[in-house]
């Protein structure tokens, strides 16, 4: 790598979809962004922002065949602003990456044989890992030359204790089946734990944090002096949180009595539990602006899903706070925990005892920066800090490929 090449491309390649970003790591600036849709469908879409010349958004439409052919495109898109894949300026890819399994503890540099790997936990990941692996295949097809780096979701959360990790089933089953608590989001939440320090004006070992990444998915954390002890979602991202159309945590024998007495097959509850539960199975919206909205008009519908939402909340920020025994922070993150003031506002209602309180006029504050919502009394700090999990991609892949 020369000593100019400080720029990374961050993928997120989807089953249909591709997410990009271009960052110049010398400084953090966003040079490019843009999504790629409905892959292999005739509607598909490419929209791309040349953020460096601050330019105009441009779309095309048409068919994009699959994901060579949609990378291929994103590359024509970022040689049209002189950024293209070919730059001696770009020292790497960064792929987001779903599965680590208990393997991946760090960002890794790709080989053939961690694409087998990542290929062995397709079983745990099947929506994900696939989607994943066909991004690396054609990124480093592209320019096999350039270092590829994977960054986990996972990879946070190997630092939880075997406590945590372990499900209560017969050991020999779970081992041989690779059933475990892995937990997802987890650059979301390096990050916002990281960056909760730094609001506090501490150092990350310094601090425990609880981090409530509340988006369409949902997972809690809670981080001991910048490590990761538990996390919400588990085998998979169904566990844990009241998700956008995810149930979270349930009786398992649900899915028996479901099988049993409604005559569904195991595909039916799988597409029940993920996509037709959470908010959306409660009240039929998974938009919390929407169920807002219908909660002040006097929906009761709407009122239950919030309700029902909240109080997952509530049990586990009660649940990690005891977890980790003392707590120095909350901190919200991602779509709704960003910009929704009463989810906020009810997740901590109550919870005055522990330590915890919102001030209202500091909590209705839009803002894009990381800041401190509660009162200057309190003894919790309770805070709004907007993720940025690619740039937590491009920051940890620039600082394998530049070691």
């Amino acid at each position: 790598m020369t000593s100019t090449a400080t720029r990374v491309l961050v993928l997120n390649s989807g089953s249909s979809s591709v997410k990009y970003q271009l960052l110049d790591m010398a400084d953090g600036a966003r040079l490019a962004a843009g999504l790629v849709e409905r892959i292999g469908e005739d509607t598909s879409r490419l929209a791309h922002t040349p953020l460096a010349t601050g330019g105009e958004k441009r779309e095309r439409t048409g068919r994009i065949a699959d994901h060579d052919a949609a990378l291929k495109a994103v590359a024509e898109e970022l040689a049209a602003d002189g950024l293209g894949l070919d730059s001696p300026e770009l020292a790497a890819i960064g792929h987001r990456v779903v599965h680590g399994g208990s393997k991946f503890t760090e960002p890794t540099l790709i080989t053939d044989e961690v694409v087998a790997e990542i290929e062995r936990l397709i079983p745990v990941a099947p929506l994900h890992n696939p989607a994943n692996i066909t991004g690396i295949r054609t990124a480093r097809a592209l320019r096999p030359e350039l270092p590829q780096v994977a960054v986990f979701d996972t990879a946070f959360h190997t630092t939880m204790p075997e406590s945590a990790a372990r499900y209560a089933i017969d050991t020999e089953t779970a081992d041989a089946h690779m059933v475990r608590r892995y937990g997802f989001h987890g650059t979301s939440h390096a990050y916002v734990s990281r960056k909760t320090a730094e609001l506090l004006g501490k150092a990350p070992e310094e601090v425990n944090v609880i981090v409530l990444h509340l988006g369409n998915g949902a997972s809690a954390s809670a981080v001991r002096g910048g490590r990761c002890v538990d996390t919400s979602m588990g085998l998979t991202p169904l566990e844990g949180l009241v998700m956008g159309t995810r149930s979270g945590d349930l009786d398992p024998a649900v899915i028996f009595h479901l099988a049993r007495n409604a005559g569904m097959s195991v595909d039916e509850i799988d597409s029940l539990l993920n996509k037709k539960s959470g908010l959306i199975g409660l009240c039929g919206d998974n938009d919390m602006r929407e169920i807002r909205r219908r909660v002040d008009e006097g929906d009761e519908r709407a009122r239950l899903a919030f309700d029902v939402y909240v109080h997952r909340l509530k049990k586990y920020i009660g649940a990690y706070y005891a977890v980790l025994g003392t707590v120095d922070a909350v901190a919200f993150t991602a779509g709704v925990g960003e910009n929704a003031a009463p989810v906020r506002e009810a997740a901590v209602a109550g919870l005055e005892a522990l330590g915890l309180a919102v001030d209202a006029d500091l909590n209705a504050v839009r803002s894009g920066d990381a800041r401190l919502i509660s009162p200057a009394s309190a003894r919790v700090a309770v805070a709004v800090v907007p993720t940025d999990e690619e740039l937590e991609i491009a920051t940890q892949t620039y600082a394998l490929v530049s070691a």
